[in-house]
């Protein structure tokens, strides 16, 4: 991995303070140890429970002992009496970080380290490096497991299982590479929770169990409160119109197979779709996932600031490295403008908070390298950063405009058969003329509405129920009409219609 070479690197360049960012101890721990082996040094790690101890000893040293050792500080100084070769990796110092005498003791600490064979490993699960220490202390982040890992892990597992003869294991080398690409996103820990937990749930190992897996990564990813996470279930047959959309994202399918970067082509990374409200923006999103056969993960930028400095960025950060993880996916950004548009005030309003955030996703739009295809939608052209704009962020823009005829008929069918009805026991030709300048969603609700009208009188729904839905309706089309044809107007040179 790029992080262990990295990570080698650094203390064979004698860099003095390290601090990784992970949530994953044990993981960190074990790539320590064996950096540690590689390089015959003395491993010691420190927490708060246990003080300071000796895990790996490969000439003389530090021999740690004494209650007293517990205590950061008195850790420090015990460090920087050591005369020997070593790392030493400590779990608990970031809640310490906030003391003065401890932050005092790292400085001293980094001084005495810059000239010996020591180096300090400071492990925590979120990025605290105090403003006194961000010139002396080299920040890290300790990717999420990767494919191999993950197979190797199921592997390790359905060997020990087989062997126990407590499960029945057939076609393992086919079916362990889908169920290890389903874990991607979990921590070595959790996959290895999940992967115990599916096989022993039917004492065997199946095809069923990479949908068990999906399942309960849902509910990991969840957990991080950064991203929703969906089993996309709609696809682009279940959008009306944007025919255009559709042919291109369906020219795009295949993009993704492993073959296509033999054949020079990079991953898609994704789509702007801008236009009018209720236009189906919010359903195409959905609908790439389904269609794509990929998860679709949910950024609520609302979750995103946090109130701590440095804490929106980083929430940022790792909401992307999650779903550059769990890639092939899509992450839907939705109404991407009510975010960032208020970035050229942000140093003003927010201390440049937001400004920054956005130049982390730029960045990560621009340089991403996993298979995570993003679509944002917006309303209002006025409001998005011009920097989204641009070739080289997105694909392609598509301008999403009130329904013609032909899609307002294909939506009026889609919504009659998904309540059950039958669309020809209805007059499609009526209902689509009377229905001209309304969205998609206008027309649902209308259909809606007319049999909500028609339970209540306990009959069945008819065209003429509709039809007096619709014409008592308002549609956004004429409260908005300036607006829309100003959107319009902007559209017309700069995006590609959607239909």
């Amino acid at each position: 991995m790029d992080f262990v070479k990295e990570l080698d690197l650094l203390i064979r360049s004698r860099y003095p303070v390290i601090y990784v960012r992970t949530s994953e101890e044990e993981r960190a721990c074990n790539v320590a140890a064996n950096i540690a082996r590689a390089q015959k040094k003395n491993l010691l790690q420190w927490s708060s429970t246990e003080g300071l101890r000796l895990v790996e000893s490969f000439h003389g040293g530090l021999m740690p002992g004494g209650d007293e050792l517990r205590q950061p500080v008195a850790a420090l100084e015990a460090i920087l009496q050591d005369t020997g070769r070593a790392i030493y990796v400590m779990k608990d110092l970031h809640a310490f970080l906030d003391d003065r005498p401890t932050v005092r003791k790292l400085r001293d600490l980094y001084q005495n380290l810059k000239r010996s064979y020591k180096t300090l490993i400071i492990l925590a699960p979120a990025k605290k490096i105090p403003p006194d220490l961000e010139k002396e202390v080299y920040f890290l982040r300790m990717p999420l497991p990767d494919t191999e890992m993950l197979r190797k892990l199921l592997l390790d597992i359905a060997r020990t299982l087989r062997q126990d003869g407590r499960v029945q294991i057939a076609h393992a080398d086919t079916l362990v590479p889908h169920i290890a690409d389903a874990a991607l996103g979990l921590t070595l820990d959790e996959a290895e929770r999940v992967f115990f937990k599916a096989i022993a749930r039917d004492a065997t190992l199946s095809e069923v169990d990479i949908q068990y897996v999906r399942d309960e990564k849902r509910q990991i990813v969840q957990k991080s409160g950064l991203l929703e996470y969906y089993e996309a279930v709609e696809d682009l047959g279940k959008v009306g119109g944007l025919n255009q959309l559709k042919h291109w994202l369906r020219r795009r399918a295949r993009a993704f197979e492993p073959q296509a970067r033999e054949y020079g082509l990079p991953a898609p990374k994704g789509l702007l779709l801008l236009g009018v409200q209720g236009c189906g923006k919010t359903l195409a999103a959905k609908a790439v996932a389904g269609s794509w056969g990929f998860p679709l993960l949910r950024l609520d930028m609302s979750r995103i600031f946090g109130s701590l400095i440095g804490s929106s960025e980083e929430n940022m950060r790792h909401a992307l490295e999650m779903a550059d993880a769990v890639s092939p996916c899509v992450l839907w950004i939705d109404e991407i403008e009510k975010t960032f548009s208020g970035i050229e005030s942000s140093g003003m309003s927010d201390a440049g908070t937001t400004a920054r955030v956005f130049g982390s996703f730029l960045t990560w739009m621009q340089d991403k390298k996993g298979s995570v295809f993003c679509v944002a939608t917006a309303n209002s052209v006025s409001r998005v950063p011009p920097e989204l704009l641009r070739k080289g962020r997105f694909d392609e823009i598509f301008f999403v405009d009130l329904p013609n005829a032909e899609e307002r008929r294909e939506i009026l069918t889609i919504h009659l058969q998904r309540r059950r009805r039958k669309a020809d026991a209805f007059d499609l030709a009526a209902l689509t003329a009377r229905s001209e300048g309304f969205s998609g969603a206008e027309i649902e609700q209308a259909i809606l509405s007319a049999m909500y009208d028609a339970y209540d009188e306990s009959r069945e729904v008819s065209t003429r129920d509709i039809l007096r839905a619709l014409e008592a309706a308002v549609p956004l089309s004429v409260t908005m009409r300036e607006d829309i044809e100003a959107l319009r107007e902007w559209a017309k040179h700069r995006a590609r219609p959607a239909t």
